[in-house]
């Protein structure tokens, strides 16, 4: 099993380690360039403390890389990045920017879920194979003698803390396969995956302007929706508002569908009529990205108003 031990800012996880319960961060990498080349979902992601500590002291469980705006980074995590405010967030980007900082330039992100911290007479000391010129991280492989002494303390670390009453999560490792289970998706993942799968652009009309763009559930969350992207429409704000409401759907073919009560109770909404059978502009380029037809369907069956 190969995993990735990545190079943390000591004040990123300092912040985060206090706060309890978190089910995901966004680690950031301010130049908005990956570290890695291939890191499949669910790969363990390590944190490794920079000088004066050259420790592991903890990590979580990759989703997806992606490249977002700052605001969008912002609007997706919150504090999950590290900081309490976005001015401080904004901060730490042009500090490790230096001569590059440039408020125009997305972030890096590595979405990290179910993150775990050790406290610290339990972090790791790096071995002598993790050489401290290292500026971004390192691949290890529990094939590996050096990687499997590695993970075999992580192990013991998270089993503390188990046995602490922490939750944390226990997943069996697929020997000789490249991933474990599926990582478990938080409410920013499922914002900055719809945002980017849907290339910014409202799936309805084609809006790119991005501050007027959410992320909708199909199903919501309350009724066991997930924050899979299947389960998500990247929606202009006026369209996610009737979509709620049960106004506004889309069918299971990828075509809008609107509510005739919206004429009827209003006297108005031609910007909106005048969309009823078109097909949706924006479509996710991967087929496991798009729209679900089951969900779409109990949106149609459960949500939707046809009249009034």
């Amino acid at each position: 099993m190969r995993f990735w031990t990545g190079v943390t800012d000591n004040g990123w996880y300092g912040f985060l380690s206090r706060r309890p319960n978190l089910d995901e961060v966004n680690f950031w990498h301010p130049r908005g360039r990956a570290p890695f080349t291939t890191l499949p979902p669910g790969t363990p992601f390590l944190f490794k403390l920079k000088a004066p500590h050259h420790h592991i002291a903890g990590g979580a469980f990759f989703v997806k890389f992606e490249t977002l705006p700052l605001r969008l980074a912002w609007e997706a995590f919150g504090d999950k990045n590290g900081a309490a405010t976005f001015e401080a967030f904004a901060g730490l980007i042009d500090s490790a920017r230096g001569r590059d900082a440039d408020p125009r330039k997305d972030i890096g992100c590595s979405i990290l879920s179910e993150p775990f911290f050790f406290p610290q007479d339990a972090w790791i000391p790096v071995t002598t194979d993790f050489e401290r010129n290292i500026v971004s991280g390192k691949s290890f492989d529990t094939a590996d003698e050096s990687g499997s002494r590695l993970w075999s303390s992580v192990e013991m670390g998270m089993a503390r803390l188990r046995g602490a009453g922490n939750a944390v999560a226990e997943r069996p490792v697929r020997w000789g396969e490249p991933t474990w289970i599926q990582p478990r998706l938080g409410q920013g993942a499922f914002r900055a995956l719809v945002t980017n799968a849907y290339a910014r652009r409202c799936a309805i009309t084609g809006e790119s302007t991005l501050p007027v763009l959410e992320a909708a559930h199909i199903r919501p969350v309350a009724h066991d929706g997930t924050n899979n992207t299947f389960n998500g429409l990247l929606l202009r704000s006026d369209f996610h508002r009737l979509f709620d409401l049960g106004l506004v759907t889309v069918d299971p073919s990828y075509r809008v569908v609107v509510s005739s009560r919206i004429k009827d109770q209003w006297f108005n909404g031609k910007a909106y009529n005048r969309l009823h059978g078109e097909p949706l502009v924006s479509i996710p380029d991967h087929a496991h990205d798009r729209p679900s037809p089951e969900a779409l369907r109990w949106h149609n069956e459960t949500i939707f108003e046809r009249v009034a």
